[in-house]
């Protein structure tokens, strides 16, 4: 069995946006609104030289809310995948709040599900207990002790209030200070 790195993505990898017409911290809409957080590449390398297997497990609603289009999102997806050593990107496009009637849904691939990181453990052999779960925000943590893993805490500024929760294993200031601790344990 392997281990696992599964990362949410807004807020992690990628910084959030904040946009004047819903008055909130979002993910990127489009690849123009896409930055990258300084830093997090060389990390992520790091872990994956040591046979981590990286996932990211992201909510992305904006395209069922109404607020962008299905190509733009998955464009910010794929690139962000690609700039970095990403096993496998979740994507989950559902909302229970959705404007668009087919992705109005309750599921179990939108976090706090545990969906996303099941399938994983099954698609390529990851042993939950022996993985993390890393996120901004509780619905990242729940998810991740849901499904048997640890779970690591970043506080992006954006999402402090989607937090307070759930107490984390570990809170760390980025991606750098957790691979320091995953490769020291």
């Amino acid at each position: 069995m392997k281990r696992a790195l599964f990362l949410d993505r807004d807020g992690i990898l990628n910084e959030l946006v904040y946009y004047e017409s819903s008055r909130e911290w979002e993910s990127p809409r489009s690849l123009a609104d896409l930055r990258m957080i300084e830093g997090v590449a060389e990390p992520l390398q790091l872990l994956a030289n040591a046979g981590w297997l990286l996932f990211i497990v992201t909510n992305q609603p904006s395209y069922a809310k109404g607020k962008t289009s299905r190509e733009e999102l998955l464009e910010v997806e794929r690139t962000i995948e690609a700039a970095l050593p990403i096993t496998r990107g979740y994507v989950c496009l559902h909302h229970p709040d959705a404007v668009l009637e087919e992705w109005r849904v309750r599921c179990e691939c939108r976090k706090p599900g545990t969906k996303s990181l099941r399938d994983a453990a099954t698609e390529f052999e990851v042993d939950l207990t022996a993985s993390w779960m890393v996120g901004d925000q509780d619905s990242d943590l729940k998810a991740g002790k849901a499904a048997g893993c640890k779970v690591a805490l970043i506080e992006h500024p954006g999402s402090a209030h989607k937090r307070g929760e759930v107490v984390p294993d570990v809170v760390v200031a980025d991606l750098r200070e957790l691979a320091g601790i995953l490769l020291n344990a």
